[in-house]
């Protein structure tokens, strides 16, 4: 492990420190993509952007040629249907001053990144942006690749240079912490009733019982 990963409660991610990118989930980036089912890509990348607005956790919407790849995924655009997505000719994301002087601004440096394809369009700016000092965590299950070696492979190599791989579902945990925070508590229940598959399945379960009266013996 490198001396410049972090340790303890600081290897955690808090929303006051966290800025999320999303890049490129676009039409075109599907139809090559064979490392994941894309509902689940899609699923996770929109869970991760309704916690994201949720926490007030600065996004970055970004595209690639869009006016041939496509416009950003409706699930992910409605979660900020007022932010246009920056548009770029950059491979790399981190070579677009456009969406680095956004990030700069924020100040912040738990930099959440996750896109279309791990291999190509996340590994490069996490690995420039890790060696820029950010702290990066890649979410991998909002991720994908044009084949599971592929975004296997992205992984391993991202990890060598100090970055994170992380699923959408614990950035939100880690991001909530404390079930005692009542202020955020219902609206990542409700993100986890949408998104969070059989656990969302359970907590409308446990609610359902909660609610149900006990006859009177």
């Amino acid at each position: 492990m490198s001396k410049n990963v972090k340790r303890g409660l600081e290897a955690l991610l808090r929303p006051e420190d966290s800025v999320v990118v999303l890049i490129d989930h676009q039409p075109f980036q599907f139809t090559n993509l064979n490392s994941h089912d894309p509902q689940a890509i899609i699923n996770a990348a929109a869970g991760l952007a309704k916690a994201a607005k949720l926490f007030n956790v600065p996004t970055i919407l970004t595209t690639v040629i869009e006016e041939r790849g496509g416009s950003l995924l409706k699930q992910i655009q409605d979660v900020f249907p007022d932010q246009k997505p920056i548009n770029r000719t950059f491979i790399n994301t981190w070579q677009d001053t456009n969406v680095t002087n956004v990030v700069t601004k924020t100040g912040r440096k738990q930099l959440i990144i996750a896109g279309l394809y791990t291999e190509i369009c996340v590994a490069m700016p996490a690995i420039q942006a890790a060696g820029e000092g950010y702290d990066v965590y890649v979410v991998t299950d909002a991720c994908g690749a044009v084949s599971v070696e592929a975004h296997d492979m992205a992984v391993r190599r991202m990890e060598a240079h100090d970055i994170t791989p992380i699923n959408w579902i614990a950035v939100v945990s880690e991001w909530q912490r404390d079930h005692a925070r009542t202020q955020t508590g219902l609206g990542l229940a409700n993100i986890l009733v949408e998104h969070g598959g059989a656990s969302g399945v359970a907590f409308l379960w446990e609610q359902q019982l909660l609610n149900t009266p006990v006859p009177a013996q």
